[in-house]
């Protein structure tokens, strides 16, 4: 019987490694992400990614890979500003290095066409403190991001992308 209940743990801690495996959130993620269907915004996320290193590959810069494992911590930020009408409130819960914030959009998709876009457009030039969004998207020092998604149950779309 004690050999049944020890084949048994171990059988769910085998279990157990191979979901954190197969969940992602390694320094080795691919640009662009992907997701395994069960995350709800993996093609909302894939399309963020994407959508940044789109931009960055106007300037030859590297593509960022997907900060796969902090999705949905960068959603609970989202989620937290949206309540508290305070972007860039939650800054640094998921530790991150930088932050660009999307309040209120009219959909997702609006924020990863036209929000993003915006933010590309502020850059390059001087005075930096008016291209912040564009010096995180371009920046050399970051290798990741992670967007996150709330939507507001009257339609708003606060999202975020924290980058490392």
């Amino acid at each position: 019987m004690a050999a049944a209940r020890l084949r048994s743990v171990w059988t769910r801690c085998i279990w157990l490694a191979l979901l954190a495996l197969g969940c992602g959130g390694g320094d080795d993620d691919p640009p662009g992400g992907g997701g395994d269907g069960s995350d709800p915004y993996a093609a909302e996320r894939k399309a963020c990614v994407d959508r940044i290193n789109d931009f960055r590959a106007t300037e030859g810069l590297p593509p960022l890979a997907a900060w796969s494992d902090k999705g949905v911590c960068t959603d609970g930020e989202a989620k937290s500003d949206s309540e508290s009408g305070q972007a860039h409130g939650a800054f640094g819960r998921c530790g991150e290095g930088a932050q660009n914030e999307c309040p209120g959009w009219g959909s997702i998709d609006d924020t990863i066409q036209n929000c993003l876009q915006s933010m590309w457009d502020e850059g390059p030039g001087e005075p930096y403190s008016e291209h912040g969004h564009y010096i995180n998207m371009s920046s050399p020092d970051y290798s990741k991001v992670a967007c996150g998604f709330y939507e507001r149950p009257d339609g708003k779309v606060w999202a975020i992308q924290n980058f490392r």
